[in-house]
């Protein structure tokens, strides 16, 4: 039997017989049942999340691997941590059947060499210590399950998003998320459904993971990395509302802090300069709230 991401879909049957407000309905009609997959997973997800942030928290690291919009879906979000939450470009990674190329042009052939994917994982530098998040859509590429039988034998945590039950990745991974979306508006175009499905996993697994750790007080970044002006703005309207700061003051103690949020908040809140705001941030991660109290145990 065809996995279900391959299958037809008879409610699109006709989509390329109809106006294009139409065709655009019946696609939309089909993504609303992305969230709701989403949602029946949530307990899954949660599980990955704890393990993952458990081997964070001994020195491990995230890794993301797949094939195709999969693969690419996994750098994507692998790529956005560092700037919106401060942490070392270390620390989540996504990798590609095909390398980088393969982000902007097909490679697909290579989703079938179940070697490429151990390859791989041992040349990133995968250890013991670090987890594992398999993406694909229908849950049989070689290259994947390869990649995350190979890190599970090792001692990673290995963990599988896809989009079809009973997979073989499925079976490879401990923990299994598999949001059920149903046949594609247009057969077996897994950038769609799946792929959307894939991205909204993948935004929970590295937002929770990062709230977890720390980098997020109530519901702001506030390890956010000041790079654009966009940025800069962001941080200045998080330290005004995190101190009480007008925004003069808030410019000026980012200014002192060099720019970094982080040291302008733990300047500001335990009233330090900024080499000890920096001391204390670096020997806790640069958790905001853990800095503090060490500085808060020192007096």
């Amino acid at each position: 039997m065809l996995p279900v991401t391959e299958q037809e879909n008879p409610r699109t049957a006709g989509i390329d017989e109809v106006s294009t407000l139409d065709a655009l309905r019946l696609i939309n009609d089909e993504d609303k049942l992305v969230a709701e997959a989403v949602e029946r997973v949530l307990p899954q997800v949660a599980e990955a999340v704890d393990r993952i942030v458990e081997r964070m928290k001994d020195g491990g690291r995230l890794f993301y691997i797949g094939t195709g919009t999969s693969g690419r879906l996994g750098v994507l979000d692998a790529s956005e941590i560092p700037p919106t939450y401060g942490v070392s470009y270390d620390l989540v990674q996504g990798i590609i059947a095909g390398g980088w190329d393969a982000l902007y042009k097909a490679s697909e052939a290579s989703e079938d060499d179940r070697e490429a994917g151990i390859r791989d994982i041992k040349e990133r530098g995968v250890t013991a210590k670090d987890a594992v998040v398999g993406i694909a859509a229908s849950g049989r590429t070689p290259y994947t399950i390869g990649a995350v039988e190979h890190a599970r034998a090792m001692g990673c945590f290995t963990t599988c998003i896809v989009c079809t039950p009973d997979s073989a990745i499925e079976k490879a991974a401990e923990v299994a998320m598999v949001p059920v979306v149903g046949p594609e508006a247009i057969t077996g175009s897994t950038r769609m459904k799946a792929g959307t499905a894939q991205k909204l996993v993948l935004n929970m697994i590295s937002t929770a993971a990062m709230i977890q750790l720390g980098y997020v007080r109530g519901n702001r970044m506030t390890n956010v990395r000041s790079s654009n002006e966009k940025l800069i703005e962001r941080s200045r309207r998080i330290l005004m509302a995190e101190t009480g700061l007008s925004e003069n003051e808030a410019e000026q103690f980012l200014n002192e802090a060099g720019g970094d949020l982080r040291v302008a908040l733990v300047m500001n809140k335990a009233s330090v300069d900024r080499e000890s705001a920096e001391s204390a941030l670096k020997r806790s991660d640069h958790v905001v709230e853990r800095s503090l109290e060490l500085l808060s145990a020192q007096k």
